[in-house]
């Protein structure tokens, strides 16, 4: 069993301050503007809740164990077994400008949700604490994880060597 831990690097602590304090401002703006209230304490609660249900998909660790690839976040968790895994590739950096969040975090404590791929026209699952260092890992379903690490060439490797799979040609 190999662990691999997120590690948050400055631009994404940077983003997450900025979208702190972009909510901080607002709710000084409504504070100002409407001196209290409802507005401003529904909207202080529509914030919490949705920081709360941000925080709980905070990607943790992926884990590339006996039976299959586990990505470990604070409430979520998705297991990926080698058998139904299609493919495993390192992604360029470049490829990564055409995917843009349609449900998810795009910097605040990280990248992780539902993004879309503008190049292919399909939907990926997004679990990383920077942006770079991806792994595309496709499975049987062609479903399309993103995840995010330090020694991407590793963490390919591990799995290359723990399924059956054969390196793709691309790489």
């Amino acid at each position: 069993m190999f662990e691999y831990k997120y590690t948050i690097d400055n631009k994404t602590k940077y983003l997450t301050m900025i979208h702190l304090l972009f909510f901080i401002g607002i709710a000084v703006g409504l504070f100002v503007l409407f001196n209290g209230g409802y507005i401003l304490a529904w909207f202080i609660s529509i914030v919490i809740a949705i920081i709360a249900l941000m925080a709980l998909s905070i990607p943790r660790r992926v884990i590339v164990g006996e039976d299959g690839i586990d990505i470990c976040c604070i409430s979520d968790y998705t297991f990926i077994p080698y058998s139904e895994i299609a493919s495993v590739r390192i992604v360029d950096n470049s490829e990564m400008k055409y995917v843009i969040p349609i449900f998810g975090a795009a910097g605040f404590f990280g990248y992780y949700g539902s993004y879309l791929n503008l190049r292919g026209m399909d939907f990926v699952k997004i679990y990383a604490s920077k942006w770079g260092g991806f792994i595309e890992i496709t499975d049987i379903y062609e479903d399309k994880y993103y995840i995010s690490c330090d020694d991407e060439r590793e963490l390919v490797d591990r799995v290359l060597e723990l399924s059956s799979l054969k390196p793709a040609d691309d790489e």
